[in-house]
Formats: C-alpha cells, structure tokens, sequence
C-alpha cells in the first residue's frame, strides 16, 4: 500500500530557502573508525568528562540486564534496572545559580516560576546499554555514505540508524533526531493526556495510539531509505465529546518531495475525509489546544518552517534512564501536581548533548518564533526543548523522560511534560501509569494495511 503524494513545487522553494544548500561530503574512512573506538557506534563519547561527572560508557548490557525480571513485548510497565540509586544532589531555587551552566533557560524560568515546590533530583549517571550489531553496522556505513538532499530536507542512506553518526551540520543533526534506531511497533492501549490547570485541577483525555515505523522494520535494516517513514492511527477514547474520532497519517522520509497525508473518521457523519493540514502548530488533539502537533517528541514532521542551526555539544541535566516515573505503583494523583510534576518520581542525570536551534523564517507563520532542542549524544533522541513565541520571550519548557527499553534493545519516549510559563498550566502527555498495560513494544503486529482510509471506513461501520 502507498499513499505517498508527490509535492513536487516544495523541492525548488525548499533547497533555496535553506542554508544547508546542496548534498554534504561524507566523513572519510579514518574519521568513521572511530565509531566503535573512541565514539560509541552510534558517535556519542565514549569517555566521561573531566570533572568525572558524566561516566566513561560501558555498554555492558543489551536488552534485559541480569537479575531484572521482565516479560518483552506484552506491554509490562518499565522495571528499574538501579532500584538502589539515589540523588547524589538536589537543586532547588536556593542552590540553583551554582548549576547554572548546566541548565537550559527553560530549567532555569521553572525555578523562577515555582520556586518553592520545582526541584531536580540529580542522580549518578548511568551508560550501560548498547545497540545491537547490526544497528551498529548500519551506522558505520551511514556514516560514509548518508548524504543530505533537496536542501537537507532528504537524505540518502541505510535505514535501522540514524544516518549521520558524525554530524557536521544543522540538518544532519535534525535527521538523526527524526531518524533514531527505536521501536518498529508502537502499541498504547490507553495513553492518558492530563491538561492541569494552574490551581492543579485536570481535564483529561484519553487515546489508543498505534504507530508503525518503517524505517526500523526488521525487514529494512541496512536497506535504502525508502518513501515512508511512518504511519500512525489515534483514536480519541476521552474527552466523551470527540470519543471515536479516529485518525490515520502517514509520514515521508522526505518532505521536499512528499507531504504528510492524514485522514479523520467522525462518528457523528460516520464519514471519513481527508485533512487539509495536519502538522506543524495545528492543535494536537487530546490536549485541549495546548500543544501543537509539532511538539510530539519535542519536535516532528516538515522542519520547513524554520532555520536550523547547530549550536554544538554541551553538559546538560536532562532526565535520562527514567524507570521510576513509569512505575506500575505511580498514582496520577501523586505524580501530576500544580505547576509541574512531582520531582520524587523524576531522575535527572548529567549528559552530553547536541543544541539545535530553529528559528522561524520570515513571512512564514507558526506560534513559536524559536525553539531550541537538546538532543542526547547517546540516543539522538531530543530529551529538553525550550520554546519562544514570535517576540522571542521564552514561553514554554517541556522534556521527556526517557529510558532504555529492554523490548527493543533501544531507548523509548515516556511520559513527557510541556509547561506553559505564563499560564502555569502544564500538560502531562504519554501516560499510562494507571493503566494494566503500559506500551507495548516490537511486537510486530501490524501492517500498513491498518492504516488507510479504507480500514478507518471498515472500523467505523
């Protein structure tokens, strides 16, 4: 099955308006041996930092580590594979200054805006799991053969790891970020969308998400990078008034050439129509128009719209190896307090990462002017994002908790938190602590089959 459509008009537009202008050289033989030695296989560093506060990486794990019980596959909430850790420091509003350039400005206007009750539990850093080798293989090849396309909007390459290992620019840095080795089947029964007002009190909503990712399909690994990236269907479980809106996208590799296509069953015509839009800051659904479309997983679809730069590598606290947050004993009604989350359940640890900067072109509409990413060196995956609106006053913070998932021998996008700093509002996005299942990874139950027009009218009737 194919729905890709071609936009041929973008291709011209898009080269000339970006300034990573043509297809970039590959890094050379010597540079890509180092994959493997003194960079991980995926290009993070291999050896902690000087202060010894970021560890050496060990990568002695992969999949489940020995003595953590855990059924793959079935949806079985995260197990914490350091249940001894604690906090080695906290950093409150009183000691904030001394972390200062550990912080993004987003960390630093919470403790500004809550500053009696927001806090960071900083914990050991922990590097321990490794990629399996095939993944590693790609990335080794990717690295002197990925090159980027149609103004950086495309890039050729092997699909089953990000194709820029060594990034030397802006869009190469946002294909890794898009393009991470991760989960092939997505299954989330019951994903739960807290909107908490500033006082605490929540409206809630509810979704059955699935998502199929064609790029890690294991019947892709190491093959050309085809059309399709991804497809997608959500169905609207709460609030009652839009329960049984289902939509079904599908997502290109390449936006110079193909757009995004997305398609909504209405229960109430029992009719099913194509979208006009669908991406970038058009309201995503469940979150009472608080986030945009664009915001899942920090950033996603079309980067049109912006100018990216590449800020290089810095220390940051962002939250990594994220188990206790996901807990099956976490009740929402600890967890989601006003203002922000609970910081017990939060486990921040001293990374490196990769700062992208998007900075909205000219004459060209969205509602945030900025948006500044910090991506994991790890994981390729952006764990903290800070956003301005169009005046450039900092305006939200949000981060995801993530963790290794011993399902799929890679790192997962749990639970995650976008703060409105002038409201005081916040949105607790991906929940399923209360749930009997959490997600249920990689266990290639789906085909693209399930995410067409024609099986949104077959569930629908």
């Amino acid at each position: 099955m194919k729905n890709i459509r071609v936009w041929a008009p973008a291709v011209t537009a898009l080269a000339l308006s970006l300034t990573t202008g043509h297809a970039v050289a590959k890094v050379s033989e010597a540079e890509a041996a180092k994959l493997g030695k003194e960079l991980t296989c995926v290009g993070a560093e291999v050896a902690g930092n000087k202060a010894g506060t970021i560890p050496a990486y060990s990568g002695k794990w992969l999949g489940i580590p020995p003595g953590v019980k855990y059924a793959p596959h079935v949806g079985q909430h995260p197990v914490d594979p350091y249940p001894d850790d604690k906090p080695i420091y906290t950093i409150t509003a009183a000691n904030v200054d001394k972390y200062d350039e550990f912080l993004s400005d987003g960390q630093k206007a919470m403790f500004k805006r809550y500053p009696d009750t927001f806090k960071m539990p900083v914990y050991q850093g922990r590097r321990d799991f490794k990629y399996p080798d095939a993944v590693c293989e790609i990335s080794k090849k990717n690295a002197m053969q990925a090159e980027l396309i149609d103004g950086g909007m495309g890039f050729t390459g092997l699909m089953g790891s990000s194709p820029f290992p060594i990034p030397k620019q802006a869009m190469e840095l946002l294909a890794n970020m898009n393009f991470p080795y991760r989960a092939y089947t997505e299954n989330t029964p019951q994903r739960d969308i807290a909107d908490v007002g500033r006082a605490g009190d929540i409206a809630w909503g509810r979704q059955y998400q699935r998502n199929l990712n064609m790029v890690t399909h294991p019947d892709s690994l190491g093959k050309p990078i085809g059309e399709v990236m991804s497809y997608a269907r959500t169905a609207t479980l709460l609030p009652e008034r839009d329960k049984g809106g289902t939509t079904v996208a599908q997502e290109p590799t390449n936006f110079a050439k193909n757009e995004r296509l997305a398609w909504r069953y209405d229960p109430g015509t029992r009719r099913v129509r194509q979208m006009p839009s669908f991406g970038h800051d058009s309201p995503l659904s469940g979150t009472s128009g608080k986030m945009t479309i664009d915001q899942d997983r920090l950033m996603n679809g079309s980067p049109d719209r912006y100018e990216w730069k590449m800020l290089g590598k810095r220390e940051l606290l962002i939250p990594a190896n994220a188990y206790r947050v996901h807990g099956k004993d976490v009740k929402y009604a600890d967890m989601l307090k006003p203002g922000h989350a609970n910081p017990d359940f939060l486990r921040y640890e001293l990374r490196r990462v990769w700062v992208l900067e998007g900075k909205l072109k000219e004459g060209v509409r969205h509602v945030f002017g900025k948006r500044v990413l910090f991506i994991d060196e790890d994981n390729w995956q952006a764990s903290v994002s800070d956003f301005y609106d169009t005046r450039g006053q900092l305006w939200q913070h949000a981060f995801i908790n993530h963790y290794y998932a011993f399902d799929m021998n890679a790192w997962q996008a749990g639970s995650s938190f976008y703060h409105d700093l002038n409201s005081g509002g916040y949105v607790g996005y991906n929940l399923w602590q209360e749930r009997d299942l959490g997600v249920i990874l990689n266990k290639g139950d789906m085909v693209p089959d399930i995410f067409t027009p024609a099986a949104l009218r077959a569930a629908g009737n």
